[in-house]
């Protein structure tokens, strides 16, 4: 009989029942097999493959040129490296708003070649028949509210949303709507703190914030920022756990200069 511990891989259902006995959720992102193993092992609860590739990965002012092709490679990376975490691959723009027959065909593309273990999308009420359409496939449903990143050139600014009352009682409505019509999660991004633990109270699903707060079920952050491999970003909800940047460079120097010197490889690390 083996003495190995089997792994088993985290789902829906865990995730719910972590929010009823008040345990608090670990999700980053991860966009490649390499830090996704590093990841998984560590024992993060939800991996995201996020959009934000468009601007970590690619080096693109928004998430917006990131294609559907694109996230689903960066989906199948992740997922070969996963034994244990929850795997949601973000839908990009353009593959599910206003259509949501288009927005079923993206997501069954995404679950069927990528092996993903659910699906994230921006918006509330205005995408409430593609995320219908999308459930009726059995495919697991994240939300995502608050700064929806895909709208930055509606809005024009990354600022704190929902600061209004009205803006602040509509988010609070399609929170709700997404809940009812069948999310098992919901992302909110950059609101009030009070606001997003009244929306935290409010629905029996579990809510993960990025700078939403300490009074949600869970956090995300992107983690290449939270490495600190990503140097400029550096908003009030960032905390960076590392300063991998400068370890890497300063590594790539040393190898650098040991070459140069002919200081590697040595007789030892030759065959």
């Amino acid at each position: 009989m083996s003495q190995h511990k089997e792994v088993k891989l985290v789902t829906t259902h865990q995730l719910l029942a972590m929010k009823q006995r008040g345990e608090k959720i670990s999700m980053l992102t991860a966009y490649d097999f390499s830090m996704a193993q590093i990841l998984d092992g560590a024992g993060i609860d939800v991996l995201l493959v996020g959009d934000s590739a468009s601007n970590v990965m690619a080096g693109h002012e928004t998430t917006l040129p990131i294609t559907l092709d694109q996230m689903i490679y960066h989906a199948q990376s992740v997922v070969r490296a996963v034994k244990r975490a929850f795997v949601v691959v973000d839908m990009p723009f353009g593959s599910y708003q206003g259509n949501s027959s288009e927005a079923l065909r993206s997501a069954i593309r995404i679950m069927k070649e990528s092996g993903g273990h659910g699906i994230k999308l921006e918006g509330g009420a205005e995408i409430k028949d593609s995320i219908t359409r999308i459930l009726t496939a059995g495919i697991p449903v994240m939300g995502h509210l608050g700064l929806t990143p895909q709208s930055i050139y509606k809005f024009g600014t990354y600022t704190v949303r929902a600061k209004e009352e009205a803006e602040a009682q509509k988010l609070i409505e399609d929170a709700l709507l997404l809940q009812e019509i069948g999310c098992f999660a919901l992302v909110l991004e950059k609101i009030p703190s009070a606001l997003a633990k009244q929306v935290a109270e409010k629905l029996t699903i579990p809510v993960i914030g990025i700078g939403a707060g300490p009074d949600v079920d869970g956090q995300v952050l992107v983690v290449h920022d939270m490495l600190g491999i990503t140097k400029e970003f550096k908003p009030r909800f960032l905390r960076r756990y590392a300063d991998l940047g400068d370890v890497m460079h300063d590594a790539v120097q040393r190898y650098i200069q040991d070459v140069k010197a002919r200081d590697f490889p040595t007789p030892d690390e030759a065959y």
